[in-house]
């Protein structure tokens, strides 16, 4: 089995963002047809009991609370959650880690490069590594997830660099090739992608996109200059290290053909209009066969692809 809860489908800042007075952002706090979203993670088992975390949002601690299946029962002290697998190192996907520091034991996994940012800031020392081991994840690597007595999950990692960028507290070192992963983890019959950042959609990506059960990707933008247009920000989506849904090289176009996959958008940015439910945008990306992610989604699969 592959049982898939999406934590939280918002990119960085969440919706609506803390300091936005933004339209979107209105509507989301009045709850006129826009759902409010915690940042980018999701859950992932091969049984429903034991859990591993793709990325730790900064509201990693009101996701769990929000999400029964994480949630300790039994003994006093425990968790569900047996590893953390990161996609990269970007403020969004590192900081909740620092909500796991209470010595409970679990496998943290990410690039050398994501790996050795955390090295660098001594905070992260509050995950000690006595029973918190850091497990380096090269291009390529196939790794099967073990729980923390050492049994099978019955879950299988794979893990693939896409096109990306540095974080952005670390742009002065430039982009590293293993920056920004693609995790697929399947139960040996299913297989999920979670591609929360990419600044190119590749042919190579495509490919392994058509032969998955379940396509979780970056769904930052709308358009490009998005950020630009609206005042929110000089930055393009292309200058942050994200291609845009509705663009030429954007996924709406270039996973058209990709029919197999459920296709889901998470890493959705406050000002992208998908994110208001009446919006033509919105109906746009679903006739185009998309989801556009919410908090709480709870997807399993079973049986051969």
């Amino acid at each position: 089995m592959l049982d898939v809860i999406i934590l939280g489908a918002g990119a960085g800042g969440g919706f609506p963002q803390w300091n936005s007075a933004a339209p979107g952002c209105l509507q989301a706090r009045e709850g006129r047809k826009a759902k409010p979203r915690t940042q980018a993670s999701l859950a992932v088992s091969g049984d429903g009991v034991h859990w591993f975390l793709l990325n730790a949002s900064p509201d990693l601690r009101q996701q769990i609370l929000a999400t029964p299946a994480l949630q300790q029962h039994g003994s006093t002290r425990g968790t569900p959650i047996q590893g953390v697998i990161l996609a990269g190192a970007e403020i969004d996907a590192i900081t909740g880690l620092l909500t796991l520091r209470e010595r409970e034991p679990f496998t943290l996994m990410g690039s050398p490069s994501t790996l050795a940012q955390l090295d660098r800031n001594p905070i992260f020392e509050a995950l000690d590594r006595s029973i918190i081991p850091r497990i380096a994840l090269s291009e390529g690597t196939t790794v099967p997830l073990l729980l923390k007595n050492g049994a099978p999950s019955g879950l299988v990692l794979e893990v693939f660099t896409v096109p990306g960028k540095a974080p952005l507290y670390a742009e002065a070192e430039g982009t590293k090739p293993d920056d920004t992963l693609g995790l697929s983890i399947s139960d040996g019959q299913k297989t999920m992608l979670f591609v929360p950042g990419c600044a190119e959609i590749t042919q190579a990506l495509k490919d392994r996109a058509s032969r998955a059960d379940l396509l979780f990707f970056d769904g930052t933008l709308w358009q490009d200059d998005e950020m630009i247009r609206t005042g929110l920000s000089p930055k393009s989506g292309h200058r942050m290290g994200h291609v845009s849904m509705n663009e030429t090289d954007g996924p709406l176009r270039q996973f058209a053909a990709c029919t197999r996959p459920k296709k889901f958008f998470v890493h959705i940015n406050n000002s992208n209009p998908v994110l208001l439910e009446d919006s033509p945008q919105r109906q746009a990306a679903e006739q185009a066969g998309w989801v556009i992610g919410e908090d709480g989604m709870r997807l399993k699969t079973e049986g051969p692809s």
